[in-house]
């Protein structure tokens, strides 16, 4: 432990029973950070919020209702803006301390929808806001919601992305309903270290907005990556972020044996999870140092890089029976497999591959259905169905299956 940061590594399968042959184990790396005494670094907080003509009624009462109550959830050391967008932009909040409570959400109030949808504008201006107190006292957040299509400025969005993922700030991308692009939010969300996710129904904002500013509050450390320095005959094959959320980090090889992965922000209480997929040559009985794992971080309201070590060692045995699965890492491993497979059958049936599609899905359905999703297994059995009978997948279906599998480790119900 380093300034209250634990590493932990447990194994798949430990002792490994052993054979002739490699075999696949999985290693679960956690990372935690330790809740301190003293009050949260106060957020640099900016919402860049979708009201288009099509965000009229329910959806715009919701945004509001929602929007009032981030700025309650606020604290006067914090530091809010506003900018609604539609196919112009309107700076609603200016970047000011969160004191006059009564004040900003009489801003909010003001909000009407009207126009079309030009992202690109509100990023830009948020951008704007959030500049005005980017510093280490504060941690920069833009929370971005949009119900539609933005219509020809998606690389200039994902450049401001990528401009404000270098400056720090981290971008939470929710889309509602089933009409916004999927594939934009996830880029943006990527690009600056941030999440993206799906919200179906209206009355769910409020939970995702609350949810994004108590995480933002509870961030620890920044800028986290985990290098893992593997021995000769250990070799990697596959890196998934399992907690707060599902999703294939991939690596970046350093060398032969040193592999990197970017873990972004980690904040209190929900800590980092990875499952890694390593290939393992025979060895024979005795324990051995399979890899050593960093974790370089930088400590909320600090400048200087931190670094935790920890050592992973693996037993090998020659009495099968010794060979023992912990539960806890293979649940995790099923829900990883059970993301794997939808991800790729939405890969297959954009590309066509409707057979190759139905048979993920239908592998998806029993992982879930294994897991107790009911619901979620019977809504990928019925997708397979109908790509069967030559129908194709909704647009909600899609984003359902895409978005509920990354939360198969964090219910946001909990």
């Amino acid at each position: 432990m380093a300034d209250g940061v634990t590493l932990t590594a447990t194994w798949g399968r430990a002792p490994l029973a052993m054979t002739n042959v490699p075999q696949v184990n999985y290693l679960l790396v956690e990372a935690q950070p330790v809740v301190p005494a003293g009050q949260p670094v106060p957020l640099n907080f900016c919402l860049v919020l979708d009201r288009s003509g099509s965000m009229q009624g329910e959806k715009l009462t919701s945004m509001k209702v929602a929007t009032r109550r981030v700025i309650e959830t606020l604290t006067p050391q914090d530091i809010v803006s506003l900018v609604i967008f539609d196919d112009t932009v309107q700076v609603v909040l200016p970047a000011t301390p969160a004191t006059d409570k009564a004040a900003l959400l009489a801003r909010v109030d003001t909000i009407e929808e009207a126009g079309g949808t030009a992202m690109s504008l509100g990023l830009q201006a948020g951008q704007a806001e959030i500049q005005k107190h980017l510093d280490d006292a504060h941690i920069s957040h833009m929370l971005v919601l949009t119900d539609g299509q933005t219509w020809g400025d998606e690389d200039t969005c994902r450049t401001i992305a990528q401009s404000l993922g270098t400056q720090g700030v981290r971008i939470t991308a929710l889309g509602l309903g089933t009409e916004w692009n999927e594939k934009l939010l996830d880029d943006l969300a990527e690009l600056s270290g941030g999440t993206s996710d799906y919200i179906a129904e209206p009355d769910k904002i409020d939970s995702f907005f609350q949810r994004t500013v108590q995480t933002a509050q509870g961030t620890a450390i920044r800028a986290v990556r985990l290098l893992l320095r593997l021995v000769r005959d250990v070799t990697p094959r596959a890196v998934y972020r399992a907690t707060p959320t599902i999703a294939n980090l991939g690596y970046q090889p350093i060398g032969q044996n040193e592999v990197e992965v970017k873990l972004g922000d980690i904040a209190y209480g929900s800590g980092s999870s990875l499952i890694l997929d390593l290939m393992i040559q025979p060895r024979s009985t005795g324990s051995f140092r399979m890899a050593q794992a960093e974790l370089h971080f930088i400590p909320v309201g600090q400048t200087a890089e931190q670094v935790v070590k920890q050592d992973v060692v693996l037993e090998f045995t020659s009495d099968a029976d010794k060979a023992a699965y912990d539960p806890r890492v293979m649940n995790l491993v099923e829900k990883v497999t059970a993301f794997k497979l939808q991800t790729r059958a939405l890969a297959e049936a954009e590309l066509g591959n409707m057979s190759g599609a139905t048979q993920k899905l239908r592998a998806a359905a029993t992982r879930l259905l294994d897991l107790g999703e009911l619901d979620l297994a019977n809504r990928a059995q019925e997708q397979a169905e109908q790509l069967e009978q030559g129908a194709q997948l909704s647009a909600e279906t899609q984003k359902e299956l895409r978005y509920a599998t990354r939360r198969l480790t964090q219910k946001l119900e909990e």
